[in-house]
């Protein structure tokens, strides 16, 4: 075979055929040799450990033992139709049982021969027995070729009906594995990083991923390849930021003037953090050099990012530039218009406004204006991105709460631009992302993080209370109240089926009724917000609590992100185990903004999984959103956070950012000294990695201009 048969289409591989080859295809996207063998296990059962007969009796696990076949009986007929036979060694005997595939088993076994069993022993009318037994001759399960360590590999039941069950692959990657025996698998890593990272080769790495004969040798496969995997992600990510950096070009805001100085020294409402100082210089440098920005700036909840986004829109103004600022929801885009327009007044700077609630003659005149350059900074919602919006000379694009927003509506602020030359833009995000998954989702993207709250904050208490308590919680809210501040009690609504739906509603509206008779008006005014809603009920509803006419806001997780009401001092979460860490820490967000001690109250059933007590207990014990985000990725799995499942990045086929967050910064290190040293991969040493990049360059695309 030659050094392309991995290109081999995988019908012609002996066993499958083109009706496997189908389903191997519609299934799991296996088209040829090379993705077969890319196909890995999950688990693995250990062969390597036998038992006798006699310490199986004792065993509530699957256990391997060597022994004598007995004489087969069938007994029965039709459905109770059944094959025994006595197995035995030095120790005692067990029964072997057989329910399907009797005529196949009577053929095969030849009684008085030694053979391998394998299976979980169980006790039926007072005998020993192992239903179903994988059974091998001891010439076969001694064979060289025989892994120690046996592997299980995913299926289902369409791959089952074809005989690709785990054993059917494991036959199946065995033939392709003898048959390339006598091929070379191309090296794709350099070859000192053998050495020095201590790895095996490839193609040794891929025969023990699927035959090791022992746990080191497994262990030194699935190292091998998982840095693989993530140092040629990191690799092309590092490119793509490197060829942007170098190549393409952007604005330069060579000065910082008037208007960004009056505001620093006259508007600034309070001393930036250290943190905030770090980011807006490192904003600062990249503008300043007349190479395009592309800046990721992660901030927990009440960081103070919007005044970082505002003073870099002021640079932009200074030099004659426009700025834009795009919010996924109107309730969000409105608060900034307003605080921003408050923070500005008396510097002579136009901000206008655009949602798809503008319309007629008050629309046309707000396009008129930023067309002319009347309108400094815009600020708005999806509709900024429509073709007939036109900016005289934007500069920045400002994107809050990015992952609200689908790429190819990020991508068409980019050519907004004037003369061709594409706005800096600035992506903001208050939803923590750990840092594993930052450097993958966001690897091509410089990222700045602001990791301190604004002085005089007090961090939100958070308290965990079951159902017993519930009269205590509501003492406790009036209490707040009396004392002038907010509250809101947030529902569940999990959007899985309509059924769900409904019950989450009535739930949500049980509870308004039940909060109604321990709050009765007039004494009380209570808001209610949910999904169900028509867009201008649900903005009337927040606005009366933004403006402080109620002091109760019963709502789902539609206020999750963009109410701010520094007046909100209690947020009570009812039935917490049924949101994700990430999630609870953005609804505790909510409060807590200003100066006043917050509270944030966990309401559960006294029946909680560990998973749900888990997430309960890292609640209580920490505030910060990068240590949140840490633990929900171990819990629920990257794919599983903000949705970013479908980026793509995360279909990893071994490599798990949970848990390999060292492997992953060691290949974002070496890609990144390799690219410094020699971007082009010119030098001899990187033949294998230039070669590699090039072939398999289509799959290591750039994910998005704007992440």
């Amino acid at each position: 075979m030659s050094e392309n048969s991995l290109d081999t289409k995988i019908e012609f591989l002996k066993g499958i055929g083109p009706q496997r080859a189908e389903v191997l295809n519609k299934e799991l996207g296996i088209f040829t040799f090379g993705d077969l063998l890319m196909y890995f296990p999950f688990r693995y059962v250990d062969k390597t450990q036998f038992y006798s007969i006699k310490d199986a009796k004792q065993a509530e696990f699957n256990v391997q033992i060597k022994g004598i076949l007995g004489r087969l009986t069938t007994t029965g007929a039709g459905r109770k139709k059944r094959l025994t036979a006595t197995f035995r060694d030095q120790s005692g005997l067990i029964e072997l049982v057989w329910f399907k595939g009797i005529t196949w088993v009577n053929k095969k076994l030849q009684p008085g021969a030694e053979y391998v069993i394998y299976g979980k022993p169980t006790r039926f009318n007072g005998k020993l027995n192992i239903v179903h037994p994988e059974i091998e001759p001891v010439t076969l399960a001694n064979a060289e070729e025989s892994a120690s360590l046996e592997p299980v590999y995913p299926t289902g039941g369409k791959l089952e009906a074809k005989g690709l069950d785990s054993k059917g692959f494991m036959k199946s990657i065995r033939i392709l594995l003898n048959k390339l025996k006598t091929v070379t698998i191309p090296e794709n890593l350099p070859e000192y990083f053998l050495e020095r990272l201590n790895i095996p080769s490839r193609k040794r790495a891929l025969y023990d991923i699927h035959f090791p004969k022992n746990s080191t040798d497994l262990k030194r496969a699935i190292n091998r390849l998982k840095f693989e995997e993530l140092f040629f992600l990191q690799f092309r990510l590092l490119q793509i930021r490197n060829n942007r950096k170098h190549t393409l070009k952007g604005q330069t805001f060579a000065e910082i003037g008037p208007l960004f100085n009056q505001f620093f020294n006259e508007k600034l409402p309070f001393e930036l953090t250290g943190a905030q100082k770090r980011v807006l210089k490192e904003i600062r440098k990249d503008v300043a050099q007349g190479k395009h920005m592309n800046r990721l700036l992660q901030g927990d909840v009440g960081s103070g990012k919007t005044i970082v986004a505002l003073m870099t829109m002021l640079i932009a103004l200074d030099n004659d530039f426009q700025a834009v600022l795009m919010a996924p929801t109107e309730i969000l885009a409105q608060q900034h218009y307003q605080s921003l327009t408050e923070m500005v007044s008396g510097l002579g700077i136009q901000i206008g406004f655009l949602s798809g609630s503008v319309k007629g003659k008050k629309r046309k005149a707000t396009l008129a204006l930023l067309e002319e350059g009347e309108l400094h900074i815009m600020i708005g919602t999806h509709a900024l991105i429509e073709d007939w919006v036109k900016f005289k000379n934007l500069g920045i694009a400002i994107i809050d709460e990015q992952h609200r927003f689908g790429v190819a509506q990020r991508a068409k602020l980019w050519k907004k631009g004037s003369n061709g030359v594409p706005p800096h833009v600035l992506v903001m995000t208050a939803t923590p992302i750990p840092r594993t998954l930052a450097m993958t989702l966001y690897g091509d993207l410089d990222v700045s993080v602001i990791d301190e709250l604004p002085p005089g904050r007090k961090p939100v208490q958070t308290l965990h209370k079951t159902e017993n308590n519930r009269m205590r919680v509501f003492g406790f809210m009036r209490e707040q109240i009396k004392l002038g501040h907010q509250v809101y009690v947030v529902y569940p609504l999990i959007e899985e089926s309509e059924y769900e739906q409904l019950e989450d509603l009535n739930n949500l509206m049980a509870g308004h009724e039940a909060i109604s008779k321990e709050f009765p008006m007039p004494d009380y005014q209570i808001s209610i917000v949910h999904g169900r809603m028509k867009p201008a009920d649900k903005d009337f509803e927040m606005q009366r609590f933004v403006k402080g006419e109620t002091q109760i806001m019963v709502a789902t997780t539609v206020i999750e992100v963009g109410v701010n009401v520094p007046n909100a001092s209690i947020m009570v979460i009812e039935n917490t185990e049924r949101f994700g860490l990430s999630q609870l820490h953005q609804l505790r967000g909510r409060v807590g903004r200003g100066a006043d001690q917050s509270y944030c109250i966990l309401m559960s059933s006294f029946k909680l999984t560990k998973e749900g007590r888990t997430r309960i207990e890292t609640m209580c014990q920490t505030n910060n959103g990068f240590e949140i985000a840490d633990a929900d990725m171990k819990l629920r799995g990257p794919g599983n956070i903000d949705g970013t499942q479908q980026s793509g990045l995360l279909q990893f086929k071994i490599a798990e950012l949970a848990k390999d967050g060292k492997i992953l910064q060691t290949a974002r290190e070496i890609a990144s000294r390799i690219l410094d040293d020699d971007p082009n991969l010119e030098k001899p040493i990187h033949k294998n990695l230039k070669t590699y990049m090039q072939i398999q360059g289509n799959r290591f695309r750039g994910w998005s201009m704007i992440s």
